[in-house]
């Protein structure tokens, strides 16, 4: 028996918005005013990172889920627009309930 890959995909789609949103405060204290890189240099490698497996989760949900490929690229790119992977998120667990249902 396979594990759902919906549970993982979610948490991987918040903490990656989260951390996302964290990293635009990041460059704002970089770039800005305060001018200062020390947060930036810890948390863009997070978000790499994360963002690497928040590309694994989506892989994972669109293959077992046996959707097309254009879904897995438009879900991939809401992980890089600041509050995007929230409502893809939500997008995502409505259309994979109503599958779910028909199946």
């Amino acid at each position: 028996m396979r594990r759902d890959a919906l549970p993982f995909y979610r948490v991987m789609a918040y903490t990656t918005g989260v951390v996302l949103l964290l990293l635009c405060v990041a460059m704002f204290v970089r770039y800005g005013p305060a001018d200062d890189a020390t947060m930036s240099r810890t948390v863009s490698p997070i978000h790499g990172w994360l963002y690497v497996i928040y590309l694994i989760a989506t892989g994972l949900l669109v293959h077992q889920r046996g959707w097309k490929a254009s879904w897995a690229v438009l879900v991939a790119l809401a992980g890089t627009v600041p509050f995007a992977s929230f409502f893809a998120e939500r997008f995502v667990v409505r259309k994979a309930r109503e599958t779910e249902r028909v199946r």
